[in-house]
């Protein structure tokens, strides 16, 4: 039961679209991720996912429309819905999902990254 600091913990990376884990609760994983460019389209079958800004700007593609995130803000991706994250430029990202959240979802992608082979930071 120790504070966390946010800026302190992504100063302790620099790649993009890698996830690290900050925090668990409940079965669900606090993870930190920087992201810059285009992600590839997926969904999570499973496991709604909710993307929380924390400095910079993303937009979350959907199918149908675009989300336009602020720092401060945040969407809930519920599950089962096809997204794809772009940052034109870096930004840095809190992911609040299930522990069992493979990142690229149902695609198989240079990215992809099982849950359980994520870093703790």
């Amino acid at each position: 039961m120790q504070p966390i600091n946010l800026e302190q913990k992504l100063q302790t990376f620099t790649e993009t679209w890698v996830p690290k884990i900050v925090g668990e609760l409940n079965g669900q994983y606090i993870k930190l991720v920087k992201f810059e460019g285009e992600y590839v389209w997926h969904h999570h079958q499973h496991e709604d996912e909710l993307f929380l800004v924390l400095d910079g700007h993303i937009d979350i593609h959907f199918r149908d429309r675009i989300v336009s995130l602020e720092k401060g803000e945040f969407c809930i991706v519920p599950k089962g819905v096809e997204h794809k994250p772009v940052a034109n430029r870096l930004a840095s990202v809190l992911l609040f999902e299930p522990a069992s959240t493979r990142n690229t979802g149902n695609v198989d992608h240079a990215y992809s990254i099982d849950a359980g082979n994520l870093q703790r930071i």
